[in-house]
Order: C-alpha cells, then structure tokens, then sequence
C-alpha cells in the first residue's frame, strides 16, 4: 500500500460550529476526492474537548499543531480566521507547504458534508 500525501484542513470553525463543521467535512471529501488524506482536528477534537472552556480549546489548538507537523501540506479554506493564521504561520515557519484553496477548487466534495450519517445507498 502506498503512502498517501497528508493534508491538514484549514478552515473556520467557531461562529456557526455545526455549519462549519459540515463545510469543512465537505472540504474534507474534497481532498480525499484528490487522492489524499485529510486532516481535520477541528472535526474531531470538539467531540471531546469543550471549545467554550479556554483551556480546553487553547489543548485542541496546541495537538492540532502536533497533527500538523505530521502533513505534507496545509490547504486553506475561506477567511483565515485567528486559529487559522496561527496554523498557517507554524505551517510556514517549518517549512510545510501552504495552499490557499479557491472557490472553483470546492466543487467536488463541496456540496458533501453528512459523512457517516449520510444513508449509504444514496450513492447507488
């Protein structure tokens, strides 16, 4: 089996939570439409770890970049927000390749987001 290119998805999160986490599942299908793997924390760490308790949103910040030195590449999706630009600029600063992803390149995965939950024969 070869080694996919990872990714860390780069998108808003707090605001619309439940809306911006549908987006960034679809940004998700998006890169995995592209042959790579998607990393997303900001889906997975709000499972388990209270964004509305500072020390708890400032660990899923700090593991989040942990996961990030793990990838080959960071794709940016819509207006950096401070928690993206925090993640861009580590991104940057070693040396992990940024790319900021225009709406044309959404079409794919865009209009996916119900994951899991999504009845499985929609797709036959």
């Amino acid at each position: 089996m070869s080694e996919r290119k990872k990714v860390f998805i780069c998108s808003p999160f707090r605001g619309d939570m439940e809306g911006n986490a549908r987006k960034a599942a679809g940004y998700c299908r998006t890169a995995w439409e592209e042959g790579v793997l998607p990393v997303a924390p900001h889906l997975l760490f709000p499972q388990f770890l209270n964004e509305g308790i500072e020390a708890e949103r400032q660990a899923g910040l700090a593991m989040g970049l942990e996961l990030l030195l793990c990838c080959d590449e960071v794709w940016v999706f819509g207006e950096a927000t401070e928690g993206m630009a925090s993640e861009i600029a580590f991104a940057v600063e070693q040396g992990i390749g940024v790319r900021f992803m225009e709406p044309e390149e959404l079409e794919g995965g865009g209009a996916y987001g119900d994951g899991a939950c999504a009845d499985a024969s929609d797709g036959e």
